[in-house]
């Protein structure tokens, strides 16, 4: 087992550039996994040297989602912006060692040698031009390269991809700090993981082609490479590459559309890791058993209905109080006040073997909370008939009259009406239905009158009767 020689003590390091996507809530939960799993720490770090790109709001979206993940870190979160001290120092030492070097070449001569090597079939690459100058030209301030080694290779082995290795002459000399003096992605994250003392690299296999250039500065500077596991990406339903195309990708975005945390956290988990045939896992059962080592190297495809099923599934079974937490943020969103219905526990006891998401919950349940505004002109035609207004008012009686407001004894009220006046029960149930709800859906009708409360039921079973009595006399 991977996890069980040492704790891993590994990052998630997002940029700031946009808010938390599927792709990277997947690898921090893996992260995370790996270093709870191990006994060790779970670091988070915020990639924000991009000035222009990186926002504040995005760095709030990050924290937000992790937050609504319960995915808690040890340390973090540190940010690059303020460790550039750090990276200068290194710099510094790889120019005085001769394993890095000023580079002068304009944009243009860049831009040349690519377009050549592309005309040519060739892999783009810098020619190594500024490696041995004697002098330098005035007024032109330098980016720095490191000195990619000329011969031999990297091997490495991958804890989902396994043994990769690349021949240094495919790599180039890249740019590890910008003429502003900011450094760039593959430079900073090396001195950062050294800095944090991280063994574990967890990230998306779109890095994979990264890893040779940041072992080879890592050995530069004297230090031991961590270990990498490369998880695959993620595609859509279609089968192409998770986009904004697909819908919500964005982990809030997910939450605002009704799901929960830990379905969530189940449903990404599986996402390229099993364990057995096992679908339904709880958070501790998820860190007991985890282990990067049996993540599927093979893309993995996002499927919105087997989301919906866990979904349902943690709406009937999961944490009650966590449940109730995020029924009460949807209600708010919706403009509704949790202690204007019935209790959450009874509301959601009905309503959650009905729907998948808590925004279906809610829209089905917003006449427990509300009156509304007028009766669904279809279902009134229909069920609010003179006809009804006799067992609507004999039913009335008997539930003034009812000491016990239980859904059985609410519901031997109903039969008993119905058969003191000789009548199908339907002609009271759905007459009733309209008069409680506004429509004709709702759960069973004496579940819905015993959520509705009795103060309310009665208030709404005398609108219908108004709206009856209206009826008749307009002719």
């Amino acid at each position: 087992m991977t996890g069980e020689k040492s704790p891993i003590r590994t990052r998630f390091a997002p940029s700031p550039t946009g808010y938390l996507h599927i792709g990277g809530a997947r690898t921090a939960l893996f992260c995370w996994l790996a270093a709870r799993h191990s006994g060790g720490q779970f670091v988070l770090r915020v990639e924000d040297t991009d000035r222009e790109r990186s926002t504040a709001e995005s760095v709030q979206a990050i924290l937000d989602g992790l937050a609504w993940l319960e995915l808690d870190c040890d340390e973090g979160p540190f940010y690059q912006s303020e460790r550039f001290d750090e990276y200068r120092k290194a710099v510094d030492r790889l120019l005085e060692s001769g394993q890095a070097y000023r580079c002068y070449c304009s944009r243009e001569r860049i831009e040349k040698l690519r377009e050549e090597a592309m005309a040519n079939g060739e892999k783009p690459r810098y020619d190594g031009h500024c490696r041995n100058l004697d002098s330098a030209p005035e007024g032109v301030e330098p980016v720095i390269r490191f000195r990619n080694p000329d011969e031999g290779s990297v091997v490495f082995d991958d804890h989902v991809r396994g043994r990769i290795e690349v021949a240094n002459s495919e790599l180039d000399d890249l740019v590890i700090m910008r003429a502003d003096g900011t450094p760039t992605y593959n430079f900073a994250v090396v001195i950062d993981d050294m800095g944090m003392d991280i063994n574990m690299v967890i990230r998306g296999d779109d890095h994979i082609n990264n890893t040779p250039r940041q072992i080879n500065i890592y050995r530069a500077l004297g230090a031991e490479p961590p270990t990498f596991a490369h998880v695959p990406m993620i595609l859509g339903d279609d089968g192409a590459r998770l986009s904004k195309r697909h819908g919500a990708v964005s982990v809030l975005a997910w939450r605002e559309q009704g799901y929960l945390p830990d379905a969530m956290v189940n449903y990404l988990a599986r996402l390229g890791w099993s364990h057995g045939d096992q679908e339904i896992f709880s958070r501790d059962e998820l860190v007991e058993l985890f282990d990067i080592g049996d993540v599927n190297r093979k893309a993995s495809r996002f499927d919105t209905e087997k989301l919906n099923w866990l979904n349902h599934h943690y709406l009937r079974e999961g944490d009650r109080d966590r449940v109730h937490s995020e029924l009460i943020w949807h209600l708010q969103r919706a403009g509704l006040q949790a202690e204007q219905g019935p209790p959450l526990a009874d509301l959601i006891a009905v309503q959650a073997e009905r729907v998948e998401t808590l925004v279906e919950l809610v829209e089905q349940s917003r006449p427990f909370f509300t009156d509304y505004e007028e009766f669904e002109p279809g279902a009134a035609k229909k069920h609010l008939r003179p006809v009804a207004a006799e067992p609507l008012t004999a039913l009335r009686g008997r539930l003034e009259a009812l000491a016990d407001w239980t859904p059985d004894a609410l519901q031997a009220a109903m039969q008993a009406t119905a058969d003191e006046l000789g009548i199908g029960f339907g002609k009271i149930g759905m007459p009733l239905r309209v008069a409680l709800m506004g429509h004709g859906q709702s759960p069973a009708i004496n579940q819905t009158l015993w959520l509705m409360g009795k103060g309310r039921s009665l208030d709404r079973i005398d609108r219908a009767l108004a709206h009856i009595e209206a009826r008749v006399a307009a002719g």
